[in-house]
């Protein structure tokens, strides 16, 4: 089979289409005939090794996964003699965790990260779904706790991520503020938010207004500031991602680091939010956008040689909504 394979940390360059071998399912696996997999900020974390302490965890010279790839739709081609919920045929949706393989024909999946995929969506949204979506799901409905009523604020709206984040926070019952770049405020406003905050023109840290939640996905602001826009007793998700900007130690583990240990010492709750695939995310997810209250958007789609173009994209380029490659 064919698979973007990478053998060395470093530039999209370093990512190449090779001839492999069609993986086997184990007897808890299934084998995935791939319809379409999309691209996360994760996946140029992973392709550079950045920032640089992430390796301790991914592998010191290069990563531990030769093929990239984290987030997949397509059909079941085989099961494992172990597998019970899922068959051969079945159109289906994951999040591969940090085993990665998504960019190529076929990948094998533990059957407790697959899912049906959702009836009304198409491969490449369905595809599109898995990591955003949980992150989204998991920063406002779990760390976030959100309630009917809240005031929620999105940093990074317009996102893979943020797109997700602006639909599920208005169906938890919330009034949203989105931040985004001014080419991102229709779209946001398209996708329910309440209100927008065209960051090149405004700062959402200084405007007075104060938020139950902020879910901040970019990093690009400092604690104290992130903190000045919650209520006293607010909560604050940090969930930033960025663009590549030439390397770093590391990165936005710093911010992450810096509300964990102020956390303990202040009324406001700060979460450095850390998410889980599984089947569960997947479902609700599911639940979501077959009841219409989860749409997605997509910015481009390329083809499986065309996968380091689109990283070199996502990852200097402010994506918008989602980058998904076709197989």
């Amino acid at each position: 089979m064919r698979a973007i394979v990478q053998d060395r940390y470093g530039p999209p360059e370093t990512l190449a289409l090779a001839d492999v071998d069609t993986p086997v399912p184990a007897a808890d696996e299934v084998l995935v005939r791939v319809e379409a997999a999309a691209l996360n900020a994760y996946d140029w974390h992973v392709m550079r090794g950045d920032p640089r302490l992430s390796r301790l965890a991914l592998g010191l010279t290069r990563p531990r996964a030769r093929i990239r790839g984290r987030d997949v739709a397509g059909r079941v081609e085989a099961v494992g003699a172990g597998v019970r919920q899922i068959r051969p045929g079945d159109a289906v949706f994951a999040d591969l965790g940090e085993a990665d393989g998504a960019f190529a024909e076929y990948v094998c999946v533990p059957e407790r990260l697959v899912a049906p995929r959702p009836a009304n969506l198409s491969p490449e949204q369905a595809a599109a779904l898995p990591l955003a979506g949980a992150t989204g799901l998991q920063g406002l409905r779990d760390a976030g706790q959100v309630r009917p009523g809240h005031r929620v604020l999105i940093n990074g709206a317009s996102g893979g991520v943020g797109t997700l984040a602006v639909q599920l926070a208005k169906a938890l019952g919330a009034t949203v503020t989105g931040v985004c770049r001014t080419r991102n405020v229709d779209l946001v406003r398209s996708l329910g938010a309440d209100h927008v905050v065209d960051y090149t023109r405004d700062d959402f840290t200084r405007a007075g207004r104060r938020y139950d939640v902020v879910f901040d996905l970019v990093g690009n602001r400092s604690l104290r500031a992130l903190r000045r826009a919650l209520t006293p007793t607010g909560t604050l998700v940090l969930s930033g991602g960025g663009v590549y900007r030439g390397g770093s130690l590391i990165g936005p583990v710093g911010l992450l680091a810096r509300g964990r240990l102020t956390a303990p010492f202040v009324r406001q709750r700060i979460v450095a939010l850390a998410t889980s695939p599984g089947r569960a995310h997947l479902d609700a997810l599911r639940e979501h956008a077959e009841a219409g209250r989860l749409t997605v958007a997509i910015d481009r789609t390329y083809s499986l040689h065309e996968v380091p173009d689109a990283i070199r994209y996502l990852e200097t380029e402010h994506a918008r909504a989602k980058v998904v490659v076709t197989i």
